[in-house]
């Protein structure tokens, strides 16, 4: 279960309804497409954030009640009419993607939960849509997950995110612990920088706490999907703070073995 940005899609899983795979999969599909756009190639920033606005009229044109030039917006126009999905969420997705193209460091916290508000929080509530659980306190827990997720996500992506020259810790932050680029530059796991991580794994790890709740609130196959995202997630922080913050020389993942642990842990999880 790799926990990377909107990638936490439960793409075809077993878990999810048949009648629900098609459409998470269309979805998925948009979201895999417009971040490589922005990210992918050798494109300039100008030309990735004309392809977006590509996107972004083809998504005006589905709340306009027009037909889509392109067979992926067709099919998504179906999926938002059917099962009534917010197009902000859309948009929210397109807006991050920009702003990889043009932003590359983030001052303090704030700021980045804003980013992740439309990076990854789409996803969770997309998919509680399709699910047809939209209850406010439901759509706050996933945000939560969502947002623990994608913080996960630039925890693993360390070292690949500075050969993309972008930094995804908040800088107020790391000059708390004494770090800056040329530590990050040098792969370098000083006593600053393993408290430095161990501050953003307290922290995604008490946002996956209190989004827990969720995993009992949700009926059967979707319980079941999202206890194991979370325990996926989970993992990894564990994994992170086995090698104390040591993301540099080898990206934190998961294996069988992981499965059997998290497994284990969905079953024994409590409400």
């Amino acid at each position: 279960m790799p926990v990377d940005h909107y990638e936490n899609f439960p793409v075809a899983s077993l878990l999810v309804p048949a009648h629900l795979r098609r459409p998470i999969e269309i979805i998925y599909r948009f979201a895999r497409n417009a971040d490589d756009i922005a990210d992918e190639g050798v494109a300039t920033p100008e030309e990735r954030l004309a392809g977006l606005g590509v996107y972004r009229d083809e998504l005006d044109c589905i709340a306009a009640g027009g037909t889509p030039r392109t067979l992926l917006f067709r099919e998504l126009a179906k999926v938002i009419t059917a099962h009534a999905l917010p197009i902000q969420l859309f948009h929210d997705l397109l807006d991050a993607f920009a702003q990889d193209v043009v932003q590359a460091r983030y001052s303090d916290y704030p700021e980045l939960a804003d980013y992740c508000r439309r990076s990854a929080n789409p996803v969770g509530r997309l998919v509680l849509h399709l699910f047809g659980r939209t209850e406010a306190g439901h759509l706050e827990q996933s945000d939560c997950i969502c947002t623990a997720l994608q913080l996960i996500n630039f925890l693993q992506d360390v070292a690949v995110d500075w050969q993309k020259n972008r930094i995804y810790l908040p800088i107020v932050e790391m000059k708390r612990f004494d770090i800056d680029e040329e530590d990050i530059a040098r792969g370098e796991c000083s006593d600053g920088w393993q408290k430095l991580i161990d501050f953003q794994v307290d922290r995604a790890r008490s946002l996956m706490r209190r989004g827990t709740p969720l995993v009992h609130a949700l009926p059967g196959r979707l319980g079941w999907e999202i206890r194991l995202t979370v325990q996926g997630g989970l993992r990894i922080l564990d994994r992170i703070q086995a090698v104390r913050g040591d993301v540099f020389r080898q990206r934190p993942t998961l294996g069988l073995r992981d499965w059997a642990v998290m497994l284990g842990r969905s079953v024994r999880m409590k409400p």
